[in-house]
C-alpha cells in the first residue's frame, strides 16, 4: 500500500495553497505537520499562530503532527528530520517559493528518509501566486515588518485590492510582494479542502522595533 503525503505547514498562505495544489494533482494528503520553534526568529519555520494548524487538520479531515524545535540554525533541520523519521509518510509537501536555504535542506532530508518532495509553488511568479491566494483562500496578514506595511495591515485579508497594494509596494520599496523576505506573514482561515472556516475567540496586537504581530487565541 502506498503511503500518504505529509504537508509541512505553518498555516500561512503558501503552505496551505501547496496542500490545495497537491490535492488538485490527486495526491493523498493525510497529515499536516507543524514545527513549533522556541525561537520566534527561526531560520526555517514561522512561529506565529501555530495553534491554528491543529484545527486546520480537524476541518480538513487530516491527522495533525507536531515537531518541537529549539529554532537554532541548522539544529532545527536535524530536529525536523528526526520528527519526520517517526512519521509514516511516503512524501513531504512544502510551500517553498524562493528560499533555496529551505528547499535544499528539505530535499536533503527527503533523500535521506527515502521519501518524495513536492513543491508546487517553487519559483512561481509572485503576482500569479498572490492572485491564486486571493481567489482560492481566505488568508489574513498576522505579521508585518517592512516599509509600507503598518499595524493597520494586521488582520487584512489577501484579496485583489491587497494584492494590488503589495505589488505597488514592491515598486516603491523593493519589498518582496509575496513576503519571501519576511516582510509579512499570513494565516489561512479557509481553503477549498476545509469543511468550514476557522474561527478565533480573541486577538492581541504587539509591536516592537518595526515588527507588528497579531496574536490570535481560541481557534475553533
Amino acid at each position: 500500500m502506498q503511503l500518504g503525503w505529509a504537508a509541512l505547514t505553518s498555516g500561512g498562505k503558501d503552505s496551505v495553497l501547496a496542500v490545495q495544489k497537491a490535492l488538485d494533482a490527486g495526491l493523498e494528503v493525510t497529515t499536516l505537520v507543524t514545527v513549533r520553534p522556541a525561537n520566534p526568529h527561526s531560520y526555517m519555520f514561522h512561529a506565529a499562530n501555530l495553534d491554528a494548524v491543529r484545527v486546520m487538520a480537524e476541518v480538513a479531515g487530516m491527522e495533525y503532527y507536531e515537531i518541537a524545535s529549539a529554532g537554532k540554525k541548522e539544529e532545527e533541520t536535524l530536529e525536523l528530520e528526526e520528527g519526520l523519521a517517526k512519521l509514516d509518510a511516503g512524501g513531504l509537501i512544502t510551500g517553498a517559493v524562493a528560499s533555496t536555504y529551505q528547499r535544499s535542506r528539505l530535499e536533503s532530508i527527503a533523500g535521506r528518509l527515502g521519501i518524495r518532495l513536492y513543491a508546487p509553488l517553487w519559483h512561481m511568479d509572485y503576482a500569479a501566486l498572490l492572485r491564486e491566494v486571493a481567489a482560492r483562500l481566505d488568508a489574513i496578514i498576522v505579521v508585518c515588518a517592512a516599509d509600507g506595511l503598518t499595524e493597520d495591515d494586521l488582520g487584512v485579508h489577501i484579496d485583489d485590492a491587497t494584492v494590488d497594494r503589495l505589488l505597488a509596494l514592491e515598486e516603491r520599496y523593493r519589498i518582496n510582494p509575496a513576503g519571501e523576505g519576511g516582510e509579512y506573514e499570513t494565516l489561512t482561515l479557509n481553503a477549498p479542502f476545509f469543511s468550514r472556516p476557522l474561527t478565533y475567540a480573541s486577538g492581541e496586537r504587539r509591536s516592537e522595533a518595526g515588527r507588528h504581530e497579531l496574536i490570535l487565541k481560541g481557534f475553533a
